[in-house]
């Protein structure tokens, strides 16, 4: 037999070997696998994450979170003294989960990482909206989604700066509402194009329906606030890498940039103050409670941003949208 045919005989097995591994793959009954100019593509057969995605041939979120981990982050959620009883539940959050899972929310690396994002998101999502405070029966911690909206509004939000691109409608409040609070006309009409919902004109939907709440929050999460700038993502799962400038800013992935993006200067560069603590003790609290260890969120310079410069300083555009969360 000469060297071409061998070759090809080689080739074929090497082919057929390829395809076996991938049946192999997808013999789970769940997995769809295909690969696409070399890289791996995979899709759900159920409804959760089954459109074609690399992020999507990890397990879903679902897989790693589920609804008793959900009850143990929340507690006291739905208490008689809490303000938005029977409003959060585990399948609004799956629900509004899916659509970004494709696009790594929850599904990037191993399962540590999964779960740490998770944390994470819920981290930021459960000091938002907590009425927990320091002698609060099953600590201070065990009170996030207390809230959806923000109970006594001191204005109605609405900046004439953005009237051509985002008018106020008529008898509109633009008050917090949602898991990461949503406020001012501007961020409602941003969300709901993005999210394909008349925010604009109809900002009580967020306070209405648990599922959109969960996807603003998300969307917020995986979308930069600026052309240019990763998101809190990004950030945390190490897509990011920093410049020369962010670490001369102290700048690094982790839990800390994330709230620099969010946040910016209500949180951030301030030294040690409550706001971020606050959220920080959240994410460790959580982190505990599924079992992942709050060792895992690295040390103080990952794990805050208590002397990070900040993407957005004060003066910037791009301020106005993190700072007003």
């Amino acid at each position: 037999m000469d060297a071409k045919r061998v070759s090809a005989f080689a080739v074929i097995a090497i082919l057929s070997l390829s395809l076996l591994i991938l049946s192999a793959e997808a013999d789970d009954g769940k997995t769809d696998v295909k690969k696409v100019k070399g890289k791996k593509l995979c899709r759900k057969k159920e409804w959760e994450c089954n459109t074609w995605s690399e992020f999507c041939c990890n397990e879903t979120i679902s897989d790693v979170f589920q609804v008793y981990q959900f009850e143990n982050l929340f507690s006291k959620r739905n208490t008689p003294v809490a303000h938005a009883v029977g409003f959060w539940d585990y399948q609004s959050f799956i629900i509004a989960a899916n659509i970004y899972e494709p696009l790594g929310f929850g599904t990037t690396g191993g399962k540590q990482m999964q779960m740490k994002e998770i944390a994470a998101f819920l981290g930021h999502v459960g000091s938002k909206t907590t009425c927990g405070y320091g002698v609060a029966t099953g600590g201070p911690l065990a009170w996030g989604l207390c809230y959806n909206r923000e109970m006594s509004p001191s204005q109605s939000y609405c900046d004439d700066f953005y009237k051509f691109e985002f008018p106020c409608a008529p008898g509109a409040e633009y008050y917090g509402r949602g898991a990461l609070p949503i406020y001012w006309n501007y961020n409602y009409g941003a969300a709901g194009k993005a999210l394909k919902v008349d925010l604009l004109n109809h900002p009580e939907y967020i306070e209405q329906n648990a599922t959109l709440a969960f996807q603003a929050a998300i969307w917020k999460w995986i979308t930069p606030v600026k052309k240019g700038q990763p998101s809190a993502h990004d950030v945390f799962v190490g897509n990011w890498k920093p410049t020369k400038n962010d670490t001369l800013a102290k700048r690094v992935p982790g839990f800390g940039a994330t709230m620099n993006l969010l946040y910016g200067d209500l949180t951030c560069g301030k030294g040690d103050i409550d706001p971020m603590n606050n959220i920080v003790s959240h994410y460790l609290y959580y982190l505990d409670l599924l079992g992942v260890g709050r060792e895992q969120a690295g040390p103080h310079d990952v794990l805050t941003c208590a002397e990070q410069g900040l993407f957005n300083p004060p003066d910037s555009p791009a301020a106005v949208a993190s700072s007003a969360s």
